[in-house]
């Protein structure tokens, strides 16, 4: 069996072997502890658009940019919409969305850039965080897929980026699946299922769900995910994915189903440092690494 891929340290989730191998950076994901916010938020919301007090959801990002080592100055968040746009940010965004929901880039559910000290984040709360790098172009991205990015091919739609616009040859792309809903507790109907099978070949759609019934099916959202982005050009063992289903590890994560739809949202991150190297080799990355 593979090692859990996000390490638990504290009240973060760290994508552990990425950081370990590749010095400057920092990626992983919040988990719901050690915050500030009062039920049903509790504790560490840092989602603004939720309906929790948003001094408190600034207190949680202070405390969080702590845990990280990463000031809130530098990060850049989305107004997530559900949708498959993404945009390249650069420091010049450094700042957007840390402190308020107003200042968050618009419209967006992905973004990467090029730049040192920009911390990349993204929501969730049962959708699938999806983290991306190349180690010889120094890119990082963070995709937010739910069912609708899903479906929108916005993982792919990644890779094609990376590849078309940037010149990144696909075998330097990684990619990381995170926390979400599995497929344990994700219940679906025909309208999801139609579009799920619409965006993967016949054999492979096949694999991501098991009936429930007439007309509802458990979906493996994260396995759809992995799909496109080995369709994409991603090859699978350059892809990593968490065991942990945010409902199910509800006492670690917020689940929007588990919890009726009144709950907080964790955050992904991902950034490189200044101190890094000039220049990550990508033979020298391994996702076979144990964790202890």
């Amino acid at each position: 069996m593979k090692a859990e891929p996000f390490v638990q340290q504290d009240s973060l989730f760290k994508l552990d072997d990425w950081m370990i191998q590749l010095p400057g950076l920092t990626a992983g994901i919040t988990s719901r502890h050690n915050g500030f916010s009062q039920n049903p938020y509790s504790s560490l919301n840092m989602g603004f658009h939720v309906g929790d007090d948003p001094s408190d959801v600034l207190k949680n990002r202070q405390r969080a940019s702590q845990a990280i080592q990463v000031p809130l100055e530098c990060w850049v968040g989305t107004e997530q919409v559900h949708d498959s746009v993404i945009q390249k940010v650069t420091k010049m965004d450094a700042g957007k969305g840390a402190k308020d929901l107003e200042s968050a880039i618009k419209g967006t559910d992905g973004i990467y850039t090029a730049d040192q000290d920009v911390l990349l984040t993204s929501l969730y709360a049962d959708c699938v965080p999806l983290f991306f790098m190349s180690p010889s172009r120094q890119l990082v991205g963070l995709a937010h897929a739910g069912w609708k990015g899903t479906v929108g091919r916005i993982g792919a739609k990644m890779v094609d980026l990376w590849v078309k616009k940037e010149g990144v040859p696909s075998d330097d792309i990684f990619a990381a699946i995170g926390p979400s809903i599995g497929s344990c507790c994700y219940e679906v109907d025909d309208f999801v299922m139609e579009r799920v099978q619409q965006v993967l070949p016949k054999e492979k759609a096949a694999l991501v769900y098991e009936p429930k019934g007439a007309g509802h099916y458990m979906l493996n959202l994260r396995e759809v995910n992995k799909q496109i982005l080995i369709q994409a050009g991603i090859h699978e063992s350059r892809i990593i994915e968490t065991s942990y289903c945010t409902s199910c590890s509800n006492h670690h994560f917020f689940s929007h189903r588990r919890e009726s739809g009144k709950a907080g949202r964790i955050m992904s991150y991902i950034g490189r440092l200044k101190g890094a190297e000039s220049e990550y080799p990508a033979e020298s990355i391994s996702h076979s690494k144990q964790h202890i």
